[in-house]
């Protein structure tokens, strides 16, 4: 089932909180470029993957990234009850080695290992929804296709449909995990490191820690990301008189220019240095090892004849045509 919504565009954001700083932009406006439809356009659309197999078409994309009023599945979690949920977006993995650090260096890496594990229980989600797609001899279930797709509330409808919705949340969180955390990122060289302006690790590429098909890898050291508790943001993550956490606000590269050209990004921690496009660059690049590690997941649960046939008919548009089992 897909969005579709016909309030107001300032009405819907108030009311779904979806125009908060919590995550790279779902929407076009409100300081927003619909930054999680971009990245996972350039990640997957066939034009950018030479018309592959393992390309989405048109029609199956637009479901997943979203467009033209449509938050997509990637933008479920700018949307009802993930919205609060650190989990879904990587945040308040926050530490900082100072005297009197509210958080511990063990209660800020649980807080991103629930993140992590939030993925792969939606991987999970979407391989044993897939199952949907298949009749009791094999072949794809005409009736289990449809789209357009209702991503409302997170409830279950059609099999291609539920298997989008998993999928664009799973993408959405790794994708957040780049804006979110210092894993890319560089600090500001002009200010000292201080809550204001943490290390950043300033590693190129998605994070070996993100691959979810290692059960139990090592975790990176120095891995944080910012703190958020609510709106507004200045007034919450604080602990003592003139003392705060390090803050969603200060690490986020959340909001920029993707299109036609990934330029500068407009937050804090996105305009120092090329912060923004190397968090852009990344979640591009996991966002695709995602929807490999899902068809090998595919595979693995369903053979190679069905596990293909499966990722087949969720990334084309008319699969009955296009899909045949190999």
């Amino acid at each position: 089932m897909g969005h579709k919504s016909g309030l107001p565009l300032a009405a819907f954001l108030w009311l779904t909180g979806a125009g908060l700083a919590i995550a790279f932009g779902t929407v076009s406006g409100a300081g927003q470029n619909s930054e999680h439809e971009r990245i996972t356009r350039h990640a997957l659309a066939c034009a950018e993957l030479s018309a592959t197999d393992d390309c989405f078409q048109e029609k199956s994309l637009a479901e997943l990234a979203g467009g033209q009023g449509n938050f997509g599945a990637v933008g479920i979690p700018d949307r009802g009850s993930l919205i609060p949920e650190n989990k879904a977006h990587c945040d308040s993995g926050d530490f900082l080695d100072v005297p009197g650090y509210p958080q511990t260096r063990d209660a800020a890496q649980a807080a991103l290992a629930a993140c992590r594990a939030f993925m792969i229980a939606r991987l999970d989600e979407a391989v044993a929804d897939a199952a949907g797609l298949l009749d009791a001899s094999g072949a794809l279930r005409k009736s289990q296709l449809d789209t357009p797709c209702l991503f409302v509330g997170q409830m279950k409808g059609h099999a291609k449909c539920n298997v989008l919705e998993d999928l664009g949340i799973l993408l959405h969180t790794a994708q957040d995990f780049y804006s979110h955390s210092n894993w890319v990122d560089r600090a500001d060289p002009a200010l000292p490191l201080s809550a204001e302006n943490p290390p950043g690790l300033g590693n190129p590429g998605r994070a070996p820690w993100l691959d979810l098909r290692v059960a139990a890898p090592p975790f990176p050291d120095g891995l944080i990301t910012g703190c958020f508790d609510k709106p507004p943001e200045a007034t919450h993550c604080n602990y003592g008189a003139g003392l705060h956490r390090v803050k969603h606000a200060v690490v986020n590269k959340d909001e920029g220019t993707i299109d036609p050209l990934i330029g500068t990004g407009t937050t804090l921690r996105g305009r120092v240095a090329d912060n923004f496009a190397r968090a852009v660059n990344a979640a591009i690049e996991d966002t695709r090892d995602k929807w490999a590690t899902f068809r090998e997941r595919l595979v693995a649960a369903y053979g190679p004849e069905k596990g293909a046939l499966l990722a087949c008919a969720i990334a084309h548009d008319d699969p009955q045509v296009s899909c045949v089992a190999r």
